[in-house]
């Protein structure tokens, strides 16, 4: 996401991950400060990258979060807002599980009532997640810009996404509460990644902010059963 691409294997900024001589022939170039080639993942297979990142390997974030979404090739305001959209819509979905596994029924799923109560929980408690989160960044050393790291957390929230596998498997409620403990410990990588912070302090700032919000959903739960 930042102007300069990286070595993902040591993060130091390169003038070029590749030299193109014809379509379908080119070289990987090296980096400057280890000397290993700066970017392998222009060769892999997206299943390979996207293994990587379920792995939580850090050179496969850096790949993905600056060789990949870069301002060369997208447009930083248009990506974040479909990447906010993308994320309220996977929460949203994810509370609509939490519900039908709780057996909540004394209000249809379909009716209006139902749908703004689930709107404003989700809304209220990712608010609470974004300011949460802004409030932990201060203790870690920024090296971009907030809508960067903004979109950074978005980007790695993307585990997310195995929810829509769990009524068709029939997966049992636990699996929920893997794939958000899963989605803070990516955020933390993105955010390692994104800073010079250590992990220990990414992976503080990610369980304040994702804690925070899990109160303010229970809290609103509480507030709409009495």
């Amino acid at each position: 996401m930042a102007r300069e691409k990286r070595c993902v294997q040591c993060g130091h900024r390169v003038k070029s991950l590749l030299i193109q001589y014809s379509p379908g022939n080119f070289r990987l170039m090296k980096c400057e400060n280890c000397n290993e080639v700066a970017d392998e993942y222009i060769e892999c297979e997206l299943m390979i990258i996207f293994i990587d990142l379920i792995l939580h390997k850090p050179k496969a974030y850096r790949h993905l979060l600056y060789n990949v979404f870069t301002q060369e090739t997208v447009y930083l305001q248009h990506l974040l807002w479909k990447m906010v959209l993308a994320y309220l819509l996977l929460d949203t979905y994810r509370s609509l599980l939490l519900r039908r596994t709780n057996g909540e029924s004394s209000v249809p799923m379909n009716s209006i009532l139902a749908s703004l109560e689930v709107l404003v929980n989700v809304l209220s408690a990712n608010f609470a997640f974004v300011l949460s989160f802004a409030l932990a960044s201060k203790i870690i050393p920024i090296g971009a810009s907030r809508k960067e790291i903004l979109l950074g957390i978005f980007i790695s929230s993307y585990i997310k996404i195995f929810l829509i596998a769990m009524p068709v498997w029939g997966f049992p409620v636990s699996v929920i509460f893997i794939v958000d403990l899963l989605v803070l410990t990516s955020n933390a990588v993105a955010l390692k990644v994104m800073t010079k912070s250590t992990t220990s302090r990414c992976l503080a700032a990610c369980f304040m902010a994702h804690s925070v919000k899990f109160l303010v959903e229970h809290m609103n739960i509480l507030i709409i059963c009495s």
